[in-house]
């Protein structure tokens, strides 16, 4: 029986399984829909593998899981110089002060008629200027290393942050605002009060979709000039080797480094937005 065969029936299996777990008795379990994931996943990649090995793909255009994860395991010492480089120099630094310059401005841009008038039509064009233009030029900037990373992901993060926030503090309702005023509340006890509140799930949904922005900027930027070290460079100088694997293992390196980042940012909001709807049945 060929590799491919094997491969068919492992779906088939995955696929039965998958849905006597989702339509079961245990389907409204929380850990059932993890395993669903799980399986597949696991499905996926040993169909990958059967594949990849039944047809005789070179490994210079698909390798296997099974290559990716021995150049993984034999490259951990640089894959981790790399993620502390991209991720937590590059990336994390540029999604702080991006993510805090924007929840800044967003209430000045509140406060101020004028420059929601005048900021956001700006922010607009700014967040549609494409990366592959803006990253060599900030990389000019601010030299090779790490802070040209951060440069680029906080033009990526600043405006989505920003304009995500402006509309969650104007989500409040009139009758809403009129209670605050009849109890003599001014504009900053409002904000405080009812309007940054009632913006939270706004203001976690930029962080969240920032999260991604981040680690694609930090790693585009590092194709256009970086040190011997970071993801990017891992990226392209082994594309340039046809080291494939190495490719996947820095690949598997950063869907891992950007699914445990939304991860956190999405456990922190439902530990501060427990009481919005969207929240209540988790």
């Amino acid at each position: 029986m060929s590799l491919v065969v094997i491969a068919l029936i492992v779906w088939a299996l995955g696929w039965s399984l998958n849905r006597w777990l989702a339509n079961g008795p245990y389907a409204a379990n929380r850990w059932t829909g993890l395993c669903v994931a799980a399986v597949f996943g696991a499905t996926v990649l040993i169909m990958w593998e059967l594949i990849v090995r039944g047809l005789g793909v070179p490994a210079v255009i698909l390798p296997p899981p099974s290559a990716i994860a021995a150049a993984f395991a034999s490259s951990t010492s640089i894959l981790w110089a790399d993620f502390v480089q991209t991720i937590l120099k590059g990336g994390l630094s540029g999604y702080v002060i991006g993510c805090g310059a924007g929840f800044a401005v967003a209430i000045l841009v509140d406060r101020y008629d004028f420059l929601r008038r005048g900021l956001l039509p700006v922010g607009n064009f700014m967040s549609a200027l494409p990366i592959v233009g803006t990253a060599p030029i900030l990389v000019m900037w601010y030299g090779f290393g790490w802070q040209s990373k951060a440069a680029v992901v906080v033009l990526m993060v600043f405006f989505p942050m920003l304009v995500n926030t402006v509309a969650g503090l104007r989500d409040t309702s009139a009758m809403q605002r009129d209670l605050m005023r009849t109890y003599g509340a001014g504009y900053w006890p409002t904000l405080i009060k009812l309007r940054l509140p009632a913006a939270m799930p706004f203001i976690f949904n930029g962080l969240k979709i920032s999260t991604t922005l981040a680690l694609i900027g930090a790693i585009v930027a590092e194709f256009f000039g970086s040190p011997t070290v970071g993801l990017g460079f891992r990226i392209s100088t082994s594309v340039g080797q046809l080291a494939l694997d190495m490719v996947w293992a820095a690949i598997v390196v950063s869907a891992l480094a950007g699914s445990a980042f939304y991860g956190a940012v999405a456990a922190i909001e439902r530990g501060v937005t427990f009481w919005h709807p969207s929240q209540r049945g988790q």
